[in-house]
């Protein structure tokens, strides 16, 4: 049976199993997107935008992370699983090193954002993960699926069976994930429109479709606290350059859609589901110095500069393709 069609327009997560057993699901209409970005320049060719896309991070170890992250010709290290952390007092990083997920703890349940590669991550990493904290798994109520790879929907449907979890994630990577037919693939749940609020314990997210990592990646902003101090996060639903000249120009307008919804909702914390924001050294400056300034709120400006750098280095992306023939 396939999830109830949805005209053209309507906004809303269309369940199998229908809206009466969700928790506080609201719609809201979305604010006027700021427009896509205009095409990479014929003059400049992609070693002048990477130039200039250091030169705006500068030392900042973060946006060079970023930067070094989106090169053409990047490669990534394996890296050890830190220990579970809590970042905030209410988001909680799970880890297997290359890949995390993180739970938002609400007074009503658990948003889970991404679920790891397989069950035995689900049973091994993400349930102990969250006990450690002192947070029950039991609490899942939601697993939102950032984009439809393997190595993050992989334990989804573990949490699912074993604790009546739904599954969010986009149409599009529905249908991305039931096309290829991977291990371990959910059962198809809830759908995410561009723009839905999902509202559990008092703490609403608001979701985004940004399309280019994956044809239905999805990037939430949600509100984080530590201590008396309330801040504004994002997730950056899926971080590495896709393959063909198209996805990658999808990609450069999801950068300037999604900014412009950063700077409405006053994003001053930047979060990725990948160890390429220099997130894993962060997490341990936090573990060593958890009563310091916390390293994952960046400041408005400074979250909005992380995303200007990525626009430079998917430009510089753009021109490489342009260049080569397409």
């Amino acid at each position: 049976m396939r999830p109830s069609p949805r005209r053209d327009g309507e906004a809303g997560l269309v369940s199998r199993r229908g809206f009466g057993r969700l928790a506080a699901f609201g719609l809201a209409a979305g604010a006027d997107l700021v427009g896509p970005a205009p095409a990479a320049s014929a003059a400049a060719d992609g070693q002048d935008y990477y130039e200039r896309a250091r030169a705006l991070a500068g030392d900042d170890p973060v946006l060079r992370a970023l930067a070094s992250a989106l090169a053409p010709d990047v490669t990534f290290p394996d890296v050890p699983a830190p220990a579970p952390l809590l970042l905030f007092d209410d988001l909680a990083l799970v880890s297997v090193g290359f890949v995390h997920a993180m739970a938002l703890l609400t007074d009503d349940g658990i948003v889970l954002f991404d679920a790891l590669r397989s069950p035995e991550d689900a049973e091994d990493v993400i349930v102990p993960g969250l006990r450690e904290l002192g947070a029950d798994p039991a609490a899942i109520r939601y697993v939102v699926i950032t984009h439809g790879h393997y190595d993050h929907f992989g334990g989804a449907q573990y949490l699912a069976d074993r604790y009546g979890a739904r599954v969010l994630m986009s149409p599009a990577d529905w249908d991305l994930v039931a096309g290829s037919r991977p291990d371990n693939a959910p059962v198809r749940d809830l759908e995410i429109a561009d723009g839905q609020r999902l509202t559990l314990g008092g703490t609403t997210v608001r979701f985004h479709h940004t399309p280019g990592h994956t044809p239905g990646t999805v990037s939430p902003i949600f509100p984080v606290r530590a201590g008396s101090d309330r801040h504004t996060a994002m997730l950056w639903g899926g971080t590495n350059p896709p393959g063909t000249l198209p996805e990658l120009r999808d990609y450069l307008a999801s950068i300037a859609s999604f900014r412009g919804r950063m700077r409405e909702a006053g994003v001053d914390v930047e979060l990725s589901n990948h160890p390429n924001d220099y997130g894993l050294q962060r997490a341990e400056q936090l573990r060593e110095r958890p009563d310091g300034a916390n390293p994952f709120v960046l400041g408005r400006h400074r979250a909005d500069r992380y995303m200007a750098v990525m626009d430079l280095m998917l430009r510089g992306r753009i021109a490489d393709a342009e260049a080569a023939g397409g």
